[in-house]
């Protein structure tokens, strides 16, 4: 529900509007252009806004990856996600255990595993200046996108709190003066459509400008599941039963310019998305091996789950508003979120009845009831390009939610007896409110003498977290949660964020900077627990002090390379392990230390050539010798399941005796040693004017822990996915037309498990049809 506090809010911002510009800058390449080159093929300039105003990527003190929109909608063009992102980037990772709605990304090696509705991640989406906290806001599709930047490393000053490893910051082409429209379609194998398209332009001269953009992705069900055996909850198999999705989106944006000074950028979106939540092939990972080729990607046998349907419907709006005053502009982004909706999975990942021993059954149901996320920024700063440039201003943030999660007990059909556990028990489930509230003021300020840049930026924060259990887990009459425990979990943290950086020009072709930084990432609780009828784990804030130092250079105006090397700590890092029942459980480690390097290259050599070549390395180690993470164990224990090669201890949890293994030393999850990807592309000019082209793109990483602790099993190593286009693009460069394959070697790589039941989780099948695009 919607707090007082927020119509407060709101109507305190719609008061500021009536003054109010938009703060997002415009990026450099114009609404529906492409990257930034010139006509004669030479690299144009890349503006980011990295500082919260428009800087030339070569003059800003921070490593920034940038993706122009349309690279992503070529990466997108089989139907995928923003996770297409992960290896695109040098130092980005993104997988997700939760199907569309839960993207989990890492930067630097530093993000978090936990699959739970209410988990925190260290990286911050921001989408038009919008944050977006919830993990399923996270997983808003980016559609008509002008620029992605991601910024590595702490951005805790100008972005605030859980930004420890990092932001993604996306951009859309905004409404102008100019009417111009593009579409991309495509259509490819598993009856895949992608329409992305956008146009825009002025209602009433130099006064109103709109931009309407929507998106229509559709798969059809792709996977058989093969079970025909009974069902304790109606699951019924067959041809073609998992693997689809509808993903529907449009956006509204109007842009009110009354005077030169004077700009209002108001947006409305709508999601309404269907599918399938992840697919886990159970028994893929044979004991001893981490060798999953052997598992069909097309066939799988559930046996409950209802064959993991997945649905959400997402609603949003801005308004993003400034007064130019002349030399300051006063700045307000106003934005409000609500999204409902629910997951379920067989989380066993096949028929218990199909494996030797005795038969396990998992599945289970997540959803969000109602969320409200409202935000408010305020900022005040200078204009114009003087050597003394400044910024202050304050962010309130207001996150609601009423979230379930359902356990297997309560799906089955068979009349409820308490001491079956293959009967319906429909108290088999929990409800939680959450609430976050943060408030912070920051500021930030540069000087440039002659060659010098000089930044030095803080923030003070105060972030709140409360979850109640509304509804305790019950077994007939039985309550199922300790009555000792707090059914009302309270966590307050209180820290400062900053960051200093220099920046020296040695010429106009190199730069040399270094940035020192503390961030930090708030106290989280995890409440699902309760649905097991165990109290609630918490963890205390972590922070981090990183550390880089790198150059941007651009010799030529056919060469841009740029590098950073860099280091980091994390004190008091969040951690999620495993407890008896398989649930999330969080906790504290001592610190995880890291160091790496990354560096990117765009090349020109001729006209008609584009290269570009990004890779990083990268080392995490997990230090707290009192640690311990619960291991995989299921019927006859942790020798029947996975190889742990750490040392382990026994202890008794719930009053079981559970093997828990030392994860002193070892690297964090889903943090690759290395990762090397490529693009290139070769014109042909025609006679006619138009132009034969074929470019490919590829990824590969190296060895990745998928879990806290080291086995001979849940790893990936080697990871590899390669595309390729090739087509016509006419005359004016308005029109292409292409064939194109997404992971056109059919990959299967291992993205993820479930351990208990050596579950795989796969990337996403081959993928290979035609594309139009057109832009006017």
């Amino acid at each position: 529900m919607v707090s007082f506090k927020s119509f407060l809010l709101a109507g305190a911002t719609t008061a500021l509007i009536t003054l109010a510009t938009p703060a997002t800058a415009q990026v450099a390449a114009g609404p529906d252009d492409t990257a930034a080159t010139t006509d004669d093929g030479t690299l144009g300039e890349i503006v980011v806004t990295a500082e919260r105003r428009e800087e030339n990527l070569q003059r800003t003190p921070v490593s920034v990856g940038v993706v122009s929109g349309e690279d992503l909608r070529r990466f997108q063009a089989g139907g995928d996600d923003t996770l297409s992102l992960a290896g695109r980037v040098p130092s980005l990772y993104a997988e997700t255990t939760t199907g569309r709605i839960f993207p989990r990304y890492y930067i630097r090696g530093l993000g978090n595993i936990d699959f739970y509705l209410g988990a925190s991640q260290p990286v911050t989406i921001i989408q038009d200046d919008v944050v977006l906290e919830h993990v399923v806001l996270k997983s808003n599709p980016v559609f008509d996108a002008a620029q992605v930047e991601v910024l590595r490393g702490p951005q805790g000053s100008l972005f605030g709190r859980n930004t420890t490893a990092g932001i993604i910051k996306f951009d859309t082409n905004r409404p102008s003066q100019e009417l111009a429209g593009r579409v991309s379609a495509s259509y490819g194998s598993f009856n895949s459509v992608n329409v992305d398209a956008g146009v825009g332009g002025p209602i009433v001269a130099d006064k109103i400008a709109f931009r309407l953009s929507a998106l229509y992705q559709h798969r059809d069900d792709w996977i058989d599941n093969s079970y025909t055996g009974a069902s304790f909850d109606g699951t019924r198999g067959g041809e073609d039963a998992l693997g689809g999705f509808d993903e529907r989106d449009v956006r509204l944006q109007l842009l009110f310019t009354p005077t030169e000074d004077i700009s209002i950028n108001l947006s409305g979106h709508a999601r309404n998305y269907d599918g399938t939540s992840t697919v886990f092939h159970r028994g893929a990972l044979r004991r001893g091996s981490n060798n999953i080729q052997g598992e069909p990607r097309t066939r799988v046998a559930l046996d409950e789950g209802d064959n993991n349907p997945q649905g959400y419907d997402t609603y949003g709006g801005s308004a993003n508003a400034s007064w130019d005053f002349g030399g300051v502009a006063l700045t307000s982004i106003t934005a409000y979120e609500t999204t409902a909706g629910y997951s379920r999975g067989d989380t066993d990942g096949g028929a218990a009845t199909l494996f030797t021993g005795p038969a396990f059954y998992g599945q289970s149901q997540g959803n969000i009831r109602d969320l409200d996320q409202w935000t408010q920024e305020l900022r005040l700063a200078s204009t114009g390009d003087t050597a003394f440039k400044w910024q202050v201003g304050g962010f309130y943030f207001d996150n609601r939610d009423i979230t379930e999660f359902y356990q297997r007990r309560f799906f089955l059909t068979a009349p409820f007896v308490a001491a079956n556990a293959n009967t319906n028990n429909p108290g088999n489930f929990v409800r939680l409110r959450d609430v976050n509230t943060s408030w912070a003021v920051f500021g930030q300020a540069s000087y440039r003498l002659d060659r010098l840049t000089l930044t030095a930026g803080g923030r003070y924060t105060e972030d709140r977290k409360r979850t109640t259990l509304v509804q305790p887990a019950t077994t007939g009459a039985t309550v199922n949660f300790p009555a000792t425990a707090p059914r009302t979990v309270r966590l307050v943290g209180k820290e400062p964020s900053w960051d200093v950086s220099a920046l020296y020009e040695v010429d106009p072709a190199l730069s040399l900077y270094a940035r020192v930084a503390r961030g930090f990432r708030g106290p989280t609780i995890q409440g699902r627990s309760a649905v097991f009828g165990s109290a609630f784990t918490t963890a205390d804030s972590e922070t981090i002090i990183s550390y880089e130092a790198g150059f941007k250079s651009q010799p030529t105006s056919r060469i841009r390379l740029n590098a950073t090397a860099f280091g980091y700590r994390v004190d008091d890092i969040q951690l999620n392990g495993n407890d008896a029942n398989g649930n999330g459980v969080l906790f504290n480690a001592d610190n995880a230390e890291a160091y790496g390097a990354e560096a990117e290259l765009e090349w020109r050599p001729i006209r008609n050539i584009a290269f570009s070549l990004g890779g990083s390395v990268l080392h995490t180690e997990i230090n707290d010798p009192n640690v311990y993470a619960q291991v995989c164990a299921l019927g006859g224990g942790v020798g029947v399941t996975c190889t742990v090669l750490d040392p382990t201890i026994t202890r008794p949890i719930f009053g079981t005796p559970t093997v828990l293994a030392q994860i002193d030393g070892n690297p964090l999850p889903n943090a690759p040693k290395w990762q090397l990807n490529a693009a290139v592309r070769y014109d042909i000019p025609l006679s006619s004017g138009a132009k034969l082209f074929v470019d490919t793109d590829f990824n590969v990483q190296g060895y990745t822990n998928l879990v806290l602790y080291r086995t001979r099993e849940f790893y990936a190593d080697g990871n590899f996915e390669l595309g390729l286009r090739a087509g016509l693009t006419s005359a004016d460069g308005r029109y292409e037309l292409a064939a194109f394959a997404r992971n056109i070697t059919a990959e299967k790589n291992l993205k993820g498990v479930i351990e208990n039941y050596n579950a795989a989780v796969f990337n996403e099948p081959r993928i290979i049809g035609v594309s139009l695009s057109a832009r006017y």
